[in-house]
């Protein structure tokens, strides 16, 4: 026996044989993935059980505030902070409660509220802070959930709790658990796409593993754009390939794949060749949908001046409504610059004012184009703030530490009430008082709008079948219109 055939059956053991026999894929699978067919039903659904029933959601634009703002200075009115000023945080309301070692050694708990002006807007008479101006024109679209909460202290654990569902890396993040369960709607575009600003430096870094695909195919990571000139690394052809030998080349490598696929059954080498296949396509889709020169100036005027300049906050909103216009599933943007232990009262009206705007005017530009109705938009931080001061306290200046306990976030669009309140904290803004929103609860009613039952939604790794929201979860029926 030669040392071919000899590689060839070690290879070729009982798993491969299963696949091979019992699913019909062979040689069928990788030769006729060069065709445009075969490739998009391959990639637009993955469990043919998928969606479980008819969804009020096709497509998700998740505005995530990196560091985690502050609810008490935007959106959770508490006047007893200002009335109290000063004054101790009564032991009775914080407890026993685990606080991060930023303040455990503090000897006290100071009340702060800055000079802020909070006042009820719209119909639905929600409370805003003179920080969101803009919001006040939003609000009757809003859903705010003032309840939301988590078991994570810190920045790091906790971005990848409410991103992945587990505190340690390595678990598929959701919008590739939504780009493996539900597909695509456009073949030359990635279902999962990712855009990052900062509003200021100093800020807690960001990291791949919160777009990560973790154990589902690789196809299904999100795809981080850049501002500037290559919006994707590795995109273009390099210098000397036309784009005809670009095609050749891919042709012949997968005749390549398909023989090995053959000899092992590797899955990995299907999504391998796929991913070639979307990166020859997204040469021409990307460059043609990350333009926006042919935008009128009055759609520039609405997300804001910033809008024009690549990399930021507002441009990316603009950009985020133009990918989920050509089919894009998942639309992930990270804001940094919300993680403010000291100055907050300067930091935070920066903050503000570099997303305030541009949020706005993508519910409203999705709202004029008839795209809010089946769009999910998503705002929030990882956890939330506390009411006390970090540090140093004066009249101009305080800072606030982590807070997992209770925080504010933001739904609008696709099958969730309109202006309504949900959840509400103690007179503090410490503890939640009532109808408490777990992270997972957030994840399973996330899931259940785009038609996914988070309970039968599961991927089998290493012999344990894996979702989203864990073993935990329930979905928060009271928010769903």
């Amino acid at each position: 026996m030669s040392s071919s055939e000899k590689d060839y059956f070690s290879s070729f053991n009982r798993r491969t044989f299963l696949s091979n026999s019992l699913l019909g894929l062979g040689s069928l699978a990788l030769s006729s993935l060069v065709s445009d067919g075969f490739l998009k039903n391959a990639l637009s659904k993955f469990d043919p059980e998928l969606p479980h029933f008819a969804p009020k959601a096709k497509r998700v634009i998740y505005l995530f505030q990196s560091g985690a703002p502050s609810q008490l200075e935007l959106f959770d009115y508490k006047p007893k902070l200002k009335e109290m000023f000063g004054e101790e945080l009564p032991s009775s309301v914080r407890g026993d409660q685990r606080v991060t070692g930023m303040t455990s050694n503090q000897r006290s708990f100071p009340l702060a509220l800055g000079n802020y002006e909070f006042k009820q807007y719209g119909q639905s008479g929600s409370w805003l802070s003179d920080l969101m101006p803009y919001h006040q024109q939003i609000v009757d679209d809003i859903c705010f959930i003032k309840s939301m909460h988590t078991e994570a202290i810190n920045h790091d654990p906790a971005i990848t709790f409410i991103q992945t569902g587990s505190q340690q890396a390595g678990r598929p993040s959701i919008g590739s658990w939504m780009s493996y369960g539900l597909g695509s709607d456009n073949e030359n575009l990635p279902t999962f796409c990712v855009l990052l600003s900062r509003g200021k430096e100093g800020d807690q870094p960001l990291y791949a593993k919160l777009w990560g695909n973790g154990f589902l195919p690789s196809e299904h990571q999100g795809v981080m754009f850049r501002s500037g000139k290559d919006p994707v690394l590795y995109l273009n052809n390099p210098s000397g390939m036309s784009q005809s030998d670009r095609r050749r080349m891919l042709d012949h490598l997968a005749e390549l794949h398909d023989i090995k696929f053959q000899q092992t059954g590797n899955e990995a080498i299907k999504s391998r060749i796929a991913q070639y296949e979307m990166a020859y396509r997204m040469q021409t889709s990307v460059p043609e949908t990350m333009d926006t020169s042919n935008e009128p100036d009055y759609i520039f005027d609405m997300y804001g001046d910033e809008s024009r300049i690549p990399g930021t906050y507002s441009a990316n909103c603009l950009l985020a409504r133009k990918l989920i216009e050509n089919g894009v599933r998942f639309v992930q943007l990270y804001h940094q610059g919300w993680d403010q232990h000291g100055n907050l009262p300067n930091d935070i009206k920066i903050m503000a004012k570099s997303t305030d705007q541009a949020s706005a005017a993508l519910l409203q530009d999705l709202k004029q184009r008839g795209l809010l109705e089946d769009t999910l938009v998503i705002w929030g931080g990882e956890f939330g703030r506390g009411c006390y001061s970090q540090g140093k306290l004066t009249p101009d200046n305080y800072g606030r530490d982590h807070h997992p306990r209770c925080f504010t976030i933001w739904m609008a669009g696709a099958g969730v009430k309109k202006g309504i309140s949900y959840g509400e904290t103690d007179e503090f803004g410490y503890n939640i008082r009532s109808k408490p929103v777990h992270v997972h609860d957030f994840q399973a009613t996330m899931m259940h709008l785009l038609g996914i039952d988070h309970e039968r939604f599961t991927f089998k790794f290493q012999g344990r079948r894996y979702r989203l929201t864990d073993v935990h979860g329930k979905v928060v029926k009271d928010v769903l219109a």
